[in-house]
């Protein structure tokens, strides 16, 4: 049952099997912790080590390179030698799942975190007797009993209270304490901000105290149900993961397909099934990219260096790519976009005009703030920083602040005026009274409250009251909590109790004098309309989810900006009214949602989803933890953010300003960019080594003469060569990628659509053209080595002791070339801008590993000792003159395309400027 809320306390009890006054028996107690179970969260079973271990494993691509380890090895145990292949294959298996295994390792802390909330005991009556015990015995029909400073420790129905209110702004999303009382509520589907008659567990009290019977506990607590959420709400696959996987795919398939065309000709050219399995070990090692995702993740790490120096702390790598993805960011409003920090934005005293808080200076409106002051319980102490902390009620802890800015002395004030006693506040009256005793002997009465609660004296007088009427909803329209003063002076005042009104001081609240208004906001952060502006200007649109009031969600998101023309506000009351289509046809249209519920919040972020928005989702509170994991980017505050909300989130804001989401989101689009140059510079190189083995196995080029070279290795490189390209040729300036500056206008573009491929925007005809020019000189490269005699060719004569051509020749050249090649393609890939007018100090940790291993391909081939063991030949100085000049070839053609390309561009957008029409 949900609507106990709607039940008169008596029928609540009756229910329960309980008594308001003795509570449960011990026994019976034992017996529901038997069928209710402890009040506590369920754990979810977590992922062995092994289960993540082989989940990496079952990659299609980790496959591939496994299955080569295996026929590598398989090779070397024929042949007894050449055990290097099999052991660096696994080595890079082994580093990429490490690195996978580690990473997911430091994720789920959420249900722990939401442990923490409850306080360790908490006071219950059992059979008449107050008993302390653990949070955890609590059960359905416990007498629970409540203090300031109190943790509730289940969902309870309030008996009776006294001053009585909750912090419940990480539930709810209100920056206000709730405050309570024992009436039952008539509405049906109250949203859980308008329970007032319930606690909720995890929820602090405020002030007062209460006894309330339990309802739920454990799982079924609006806590549990959040910590329910979190265990079932699967994570999306991120954009980079689904990219990552479509890459994967393309990338097994060309394998696969190659290796059964080698397979098939070698068939035809009757070859032995050794030679064949050699090819096959080959081309898994050509067609894999094997440091494709150590770079990426080097890359993602990168990014989350860059974004802990502007305060955003990154626990889920994926994340940071996907923040570049990020189309709409859902935000919490309270603590979020706001300040979570009640100030007075506007003061009335009587007599004169409204004013905003920094132009009351006048001397009436200090003397209405002293008054406001004297009327306040908080208090002031300094922390260890030797700064003054404000401590009490959040609209007493506004005024404090404003009278410290103002100049007013509480000390000075408390040694002209004496406390005598004070009305406490209760949510029936809405008003407290506080009596002080002045230096003549005195006593003056100040009242403050509800406006409609507080008997004036002059409140038959109708233009009068009108006078105040009209400012108090001027001050309501814009979203102002309004707190009115009242006042009058007396000669004598009735006995007191304790510090306390006793009887008859109710007297005392009787024909007051009207002092003033003033009105309280929860204002949003200065930063945060400047952040949503550039937002949007990035296409990235905020939408505000709060379970504040709607008419105070819609001031702050005018003042924010967030409200355009064509959007509107809906409430969760009528967010339920719709049905899944409906909502889904209307969704564009709403840009606040208020009174929202944690499975509202769920379903807004999943709305978005279905509309194909990568959905970046903040808060701060318990309330938001299910919706931040629903997210595709769930952020939460460092500050003030509950650990629940931390746990179940993908980054945390170490300052809690919303505008450095909008930074992150402008870091994740370098990554993007960054991680699309690494597939374009991998992928070419990779095809290209396909393309040179295929073309070596239908030509036969790549078949050596065993007779002519025993022993020499069928291919024109060899499966060693090639791991020697992909992971120090490749993988050593691919690295360097990751420092790559991004595009000024990165953050005018509009974000990166969830389905987009790494070879959008024309990148696979680019491609396709490079990959055939790396295939061209390589081939020719090969050719050269072992079909020419440079002396003869060049010289017409044949020299002694010459470097004939050879098989092995040709391999050698063919890796020179095709390490070089791949080396130089790294300056193609930086951006469409010309190598040659981009800075080399730009990114100068590129040209430094570029030219590095530049010279590491050619120590390979040319150090005696080190070339053999490896399977190279010595080269003359021909051969590598014209290893080097072919390798600039590729590079030099993708020169003039880009030449062509941006010549085209230019020429369009002069054309487009010729054709404007001037008015």
């Amino acid at each position: 049952m949900e609507n106990w809320y709607n039940m008169d306390v008596s029928a609540v009890l009756e229910e329960h099997k309980t008594d308001s006054r003795t509570g449960l028996s011990g026994e019976e107690a034992e017996k529901r912790v038997l069928e209710f179970g402890p009040n506590r969260f369920a754990e979810k079973k977590k992922e062995s080590l092994f289960s993540q271990i082989m989940r990496q494993l079952k990659d299609v691509a980790v496959i591939i390179l496994l299955l080569a380890a295996v026929l590598s090895f398989l090779l070397a145990l024929k042949d007894g030698h050449g055990f290097v292949e099999p052991i660096v294959i696994i080595s890079i298996v082994i580093m990429n799942v490490i690195l996978a295994v580690t990473q997911e390792r430091g994720a789920e802390r959420a249900l722990e975190a939401l442990s923490v909330l409850h306080s360790p005991s908490c006071f219950v009556l059992r059979s008449g007797v107050k008993h302390e015990i653990d949070t955890s015995f609590v059960v359905p029909g416990d007498i629970i009993i409540l203090k300031t400073g109190d943790l509730v420790p289940a969902d309870a129905r309030i008996i009776e209270c006294e001053s009585f209110s909750v912090d419940e702004a990480s539930l709810t999303g209100e920056s206000e304490p709730s405050e309570k009382n024992p009436d039952t509520l008539e509405k049906e589907n109250a949203p859980l901000g308008d329970r007032l008659n319930m606690v909720f567990s995890g929820c602090l009290v405020v002030s007062g105290h209460a006894r309330a019977v339990v309802i739920s506990t454990g799982m079924n607590t609006q806590i549990g149900k959040i910590a329910g959420y979190l265990n079932y709400t699967k994570k999306n696959k991120t954009p980079l993961q689904l990219r990552l996987d479509k890459l994967g795919k393309l990338i097994s398939t060309i394998a696969i397909l190659a290796a059964f065309t080698i397979f098939m000709i070698g068939l035809v050219q009757n070859l032995e099934i050794w030679f064949l399995i050699m090819l096959a070990v080959t081309l898994a090692v050509a067609a894999v990219p094997e440091t494709l995702s150590l770079i990426v993740t080097l890359m993602l790490t990168h990014g989350v260096k860059k974004m802990v120096s502007k305060n955003a702390l990154i626990r889920k790598l994926q994340a940071v790519e996907t923040l570049g993805s990020t189309s709409v960011i859902c935000s919490d409003k309270t603590g979020t976009l706001t300040q979570n920090k009640m100030t007075i934005k506007r003061v009335w005293a009587y007599g004169n005009e409204p004013v905003s808080e920094t132009e009351a200076n006048s001397r009436e409106h200090i003397r209405l703030l002293e008054r406001y002051l004297l009327a306040s319980n908080v208090t002031m102490e300094k922390t260890p920083g030797n700064e003054i902390k404000i401590i009490g009620d959040p609209t007493e802890s506004a005024i404090m602040r404003l009278a410290i800015d103002k100049g007013i002395s509480r000390g000075m004030l408390e040694n002209d005026y004496e406390k005598i006693a004070e009305i406490p506040f209760s949510s029936a009256r809405k008003m407290m009274t506080t009596v002080i005793k002045k230096r003549n002997g005195n006593y003056l009465v100040l009242t403050k409250g509800a406006f409609d609660k507080i008997p004036f004296k002059n409140k038959q007088d109708l233009n009068y009251y009108k006078e105040l009427e009209d400012v108090h909803n001027s001050f309501a329209e814009d979203a102002l909590r309004v707190i009115t003063l009242a006042s009058k002076e007396v000669e004598t005042i009735p006995a007191k109790e304790e510090g306390h009104a006793s009887q008859g001081w109710e007297t005392l609240e009787q024909d007051l004098d009207f002092q003033g208004f003033i009105g309280l906001i929860d204002p949003p952060r200065p930063e945060a309309a400047a952040a949503i502006t550039r937002a949007r200007k990035a296409g990235v649109r905020t939408i505000m989810i709060t379970g504040d009031h709607a008419i105070t969600a819609a001031a702050i998101a005018r003042d924010l900006g967030i409200i355009a023309a064509k959007e509107g506000i809906i409430t969760g009351e009528e967010l339920g009214k719709l049905s899944d289509e409906e909502f889904f046809n209307s969704i564009e249209y709403y840009s606040v949602y208020a009174r929202v519920s944690p499975s509202d919040k769920i379903r807004i972020v999943q709305a978005w989803q279905n509309k194909g928005a990568v959905v970046s989702m903040t808060g701060d509170g318990v309330n938001d933890a299910p919706a931040l994991k629903a997210a595709d980017v769930g952020v939460s505050m460092g500050i003030n953010g509950t650990e629940v909300a931390k746990s179940a989130s993908d980054m945390v804001l170490t300052d809690d300003n919303f505008s450095t989401i909008v930074e992150a989101v402008s870091e994740g689009r370098k990554v993007f960019a960054n991680i699309k140059k690494l597939v374009y510079f991998l992928i070419v190189c990779n095809i290209s080594e396909i393309v040179v083995m295929i073309f070596g196995q239908v030509s036969g080029w790549g078949i050596p003469d065993l007779a002519v070279e025993p022993g020499a290795s069928i291919g024109i490189v060899t499966p060693i060569m090639l791991l020697i390209i992909n992971v120090l040729g490749d993988g050593i300036p691919g690295m360097a990628l990751a420092q790559e500056h991004s595009d000024t206008r990165i953050m005018a573009r509009k974000p990166i659509d969830r389905e987009e491929s790494f070879f959008a925007g024309g990148l696979m005809e680019v491609i396709i053209q490079q990959t055939i020019m790396c295939s061209i000189v390589v081939l020719a490269a090969f050719y050269v080595g072992k079909f020419i005699d440079i002396n003869e060719t060049l010289r017409g004569l044949h020299v002694p002791g010459a470097i004939l051509p050879s098989h092995t020749l040709g391999q050698t050249m063919a890796f020179v070339v095709l390490g070089w090649t791949s080396i130089l393609h790294i300056f193609v890939v930086r951006s469409r801008v010309s190598v040659f007018k981009r800075s080399l100090k730009d990114n100068p940790q590129l040209p430094i590993s570029a030219g590095i291993m530049f010279l590491v391909i050619g120590g390979l081939a040319l150090i005696p000792g080190l070339r053999e063991s490896l399977g190279f030949v010595k080269m003359d100085t021909y051969h590598w003159l014209i290893a080097f000049g072919i390798s600039l070839i590729p590079i030099l053609v993708a020169e003039y395309g880009k030449f062509w390309d941006n010549y085209k561009y230019n020429e369009a957008e002069r054309q487009r400027v010729a054709n404007q029409k001037i008015y």
